[in-house]
């Protein structure tokens, strides 16, 4: 399971601005059409590809930072409790100040690894600015402005050698016989309730109650002579007084869950329609990457008039996701799983399809010659070739030139090409475009003896004139 990094500090010292940074938009074509609400509080830090690590702001999840007595300070204590490592951000233009001092009284109870970051350390003498700091006692800080991506690489550099392999949290058995799938969703959806009906027993504890799973239970289950690990996502977390706070920050067990997946199954309530945690926890899956199934629970017992309802707001909520399967299906009843698993299979099929380089420059070649790029600025981007880049999701990468140019619509036009073509089905389609570097530019060829022996020739023939 991915590691976890809490950004710690007191409010205005760039906490917002270093996570924007470390959680930038891959390269590859993502979905940032309106109606994904991505909560920019938490996310995964990609800067290392190899390496990613989940990250939480926690200044202003729960509102308006408060002080250590707010609600702010009840987010930041959920967060760094089960963080794998604290990053304790201070500003070094202001330095330290009476508010850093508690928060770092306060972490060091907490006793987890915890490092000194200085924010917006550009333009400040840097010796002044580490002895100004040196009072608490760290071994070593890092100097870094997030404002101007200053000093980003040493950070993640630092951040994955403090960083255990994985996360603390239980990691799922990697077994390859089975198809992983989580089922995730907001609050009382009816998650437990499914993989309770799939199971035939009560594994999970399932109530009215919203958050009655406090963290993400995976069971395996066989059917049909498949293998399956069920993977039931935290909701809210049961406590005998709502903590917002604490509540909000039950989203990374549900992150931490569709990052080991292989097919999420995103439930809706039929009855309620689409939220903006529905949206929310959408955004998370697409972010991931991860193949994806819709299953609109509560189905049955809804008039006509209640279903056609829920299918007019669903397509208006997400029209960005035509690509993922709706099934319709009762938790309570057992009615359509038939119908979700076979979409779960098409969607995994799709996702860990494998192609041949032929195939995919074919594709390529049928789909410019149909298409071609548009001219931006009298300037036309040319896609010479491309090869399959991997699976889960399916990714290819274009070479070529003038790739910058290539507006949007014709990425999405090459992504729903490929799709199309391919059948894939319930998964992301990634495009990765990348541009051919002349070795030889701003190179002179060297002369070779003979041409040399010419051009000396022509020289004293032209002197001689």
């Amino acid at each position: 399971m991915l590691p976890l990094v809490a950004l710690v500090g007191r409010p205005n010292v760039g906490k917002s601005t270093l996570f924007n940074a470390l959680t930038r938009t891959r390269d590859a074509l993502v979905h940032d059409e309106p109606g994904v609400t991505r909560d920019r509080n938490y996310g995964t830090c990609r800067l290392d590809a190899d390496n990613p690590f989940l990250i939480v702001d926690t200044g202003g999840i729960a509102g308006e930072e408060e002080g250590l007595a707010g609600a702010t300070a009840r987010q930041s204590r959920a967060a760094a409790a089960e963080a794998d490592l604290i990053l304790f951000v201070v500003d070094g233009r202001e330095g330290p100040s009476a508010l850093d001092d508690e928060i770092l009284a306060w972490l060091r109870k907490l006793a987890r690894p915890t490092m000194l970051l200085i924010n917006k350390a550009d333009g400040v003498e840097a010796t002044g600015m580490r002895a100004d700091f040196a009072r608490y006692g760290f071994a070593e800080m890092l100097a870094v402005s997030a404002a101007h991506r200053q000093g980003l690489d040493d950070l993640v550099e630092e951040v994955l050698a403090r960083l255990p392999e994985e996360g603390t949290t239980e990691t799922l058995d990697d077994d390859p016989e089975r198809i992983r799938i989580a089922f995730v969703g907001r609050p009382n959806v009816g998650k437990s309730t499914l993989v309770n009906r799939l199971l035939g027993e009560e594994r999970m504890i399932a109530s009215d109650v919203p958050g009655t799973t406090r963290d993400s239970i995976a069971v395996d289950l066989e059917r049909d002579e498949r293998k399956y690990r069920l993977i039931d996502t935290a909701g809210l977390r049961r406590r005998s007084r709502v903590d917002e706070a604490v509540e909000k920050f039950s989203v990374f067990k549900t992150m931490q869950s569709i990052e080991q997946t292989q097919v999420a199954v995103l439930m809706l309530d039929a009855s309620e329609g689409v939220t903006d945690q529905d949206a929310t926890v959408l955004g998370a899956v697409l972010d991931a990457g991860k193949a994806l199934v819709i299953a609109l629970n509560k189905w049955d017992g809804r008039s006509d008039y209640e279903r056609e309802q829920a299918e007019t707001l669903l397509s208006l909520k997400f029209p960005f996701v035509p690509w993922a399967e709706v099934v319709r299906i009762s938790a309570t009843h057992g009615s359509g799983m038939r119908e979700l698993f076979a979409a779960v299979h098409r969607a995994h099929a799709s996702a860990t399809k494998e192609f041949s380089t032929a195939e995919v420059n074919k594709a390529l070649e049928v789909a410019v010659e149909s298409n071609p790029p548009p001219a931006v600025r009298g300037h036309v981007s040319k896609l010479r070739y491309v090869h399959p880049g991997g699976s889960n999701p399916p990714t290819f990468i274009v070479h070529g030139t003038r790739l910058k140019e290539l507006p949007d619509s014709y990425k999405r036009y090459l992504e729903n090409f490929f799709r199309k073509r391919f059948k894939l089905i319930g998964t992301p389609v990634n495009f990765l475009f990348r541009e051919g570097v002349n070795p030889y530019e701003g190179k002179k060829n060297p002369l070779t003896d003979r041409q040399i022996a010419r051009k000396r020739r022509l020289l004293k023939h032209v002197k001689g004139k």
